[in-house]
């Protein structure tokens, strides 16, 4: 028989042996760490810790596209000099009055002019398939067709320069009609800006319109990108000063940079700055609401 006392001292090392046991099958746990999770059981994923964001799709920053408003009026210069055309607002749109430029057709260093009138022509919209304003002269001489810039335009047509017979001369309006290159100087820093502005919206709109592209549409781009550079190289070099101030290169570029928008589906308006309420005007006071006067009626 066992006594009492043996019994309890049995019962007490059975337990303690079993509570041992137990302690060593739990894992060993540092101060500070995610608690272990219990078999069959899911652990949430740490915060801050879920799928990388898909990257922002390329955009091409907006630029300032001039209207008609940025030649009304105003006497521009072929290549910063010569000839003479004037953009106007008629009772039924606008008209151009024109002096261009020229050689004699049987002696090309001899030089002469020719006016379209005294009176302006109308000019006809072609909307803006290259991004500006486009506009065609229809006169019998020399047809011509012209995208308006800031301040100046751009004469796309004629391809080839038009005989005017009847004053045996040889025009040629191709080219940038700006301002009168001597005034330009005072704008240098002005121009400057401008053109930094355009060639940088140039370069991410060629990056977005290759992003868009297939491999033999990218190679096209590239190609196109390579040589607008001698384009506007070409198209500039008669203008006076521009290796001084570079005008023509920057509205050559500005237009260049809405083309691509144009080509993107983007709008060349820059967006609008929004209207911000005008806080309650207070309401009048009551009559005899005022503050009750100091001395006695």
């Amino acid at each position: 028989m066992i006594r009492p006392t043996h019994l309890a001292f049995r019962l007490a090392l059975l337990a303690f042996v079993g509570a041992s046991q137990a302690v060593q099958a739990q894992p060993m746990q540092l101060p500070g760490a995610q608690p272990f999770n219990a078999p069959g059981t899911q652990q949430a994923a740490p915060p801050g810790t879920a799928a990388p964001a898909a990257p922002r799709a390329p955009t091409m920053p907006a630029i300032r596209v001039a209207g008609e408003e940025a030649i009304i009026g105003r006497v521009l210069r072929h290549n910063g000099g010569l000839g003479e055309a004037v953009f106007e607002k008629t009772a039924t749109g606008f008209g151009l009055k024109l002096t261009a430029d020229g050689f004699q057709s049987s002696n090309l260093v001899e030089p002469c002019a020719v006016s379209f009138g005294e009176a302006p022509l109308p000019v006809t919209s072609l909307g803006r398939p290259a991004g500006v304003p486009r506009y065609r002269l229809e006169a019998p001489i020399c047809p011509i067709v012209f995208d308006v810039l800031d301040g100046a335009f751009l004469v796309v047509e004629p391809a080839q320069p038009c005989v005017v017979e009847a004053a045996a001369c040889r025009i040629d309006p191709r080219g940038l009609w700006g301002p009168d290159a001597r005034t330009l100087p005072a704008r240098a820093k002005e121009i400057e800006s401008a053109r930094g502005v355009a060639e940088r919206a140039v370069r991410e709109g060629y990056r977005v319109l290759t992003a868009k592209a297939d491999a033999v549409e990218q190679r096209a781009i590239a190609r196109e990108q390579a040589s607008f550079s001698a384009e506007r190289e070409l198209v500039c070099r008669s203008f006076q000063r521009e290796g001084q101030l570079g005008f023509c290169g920057a509205r050559l570029t500005e237009a260049r940079a809405a083309s691509i928008r144009a080509r993107l589906g983007l709008s060349n308006e820059p967006a609008k700055a929004p209207v911000r309420p005008r806080p309650p005007r207070p309401a009048a006071p009551a009559p005899g609401a005022g503050p009750l006067p100091l001395t006695p009626q």
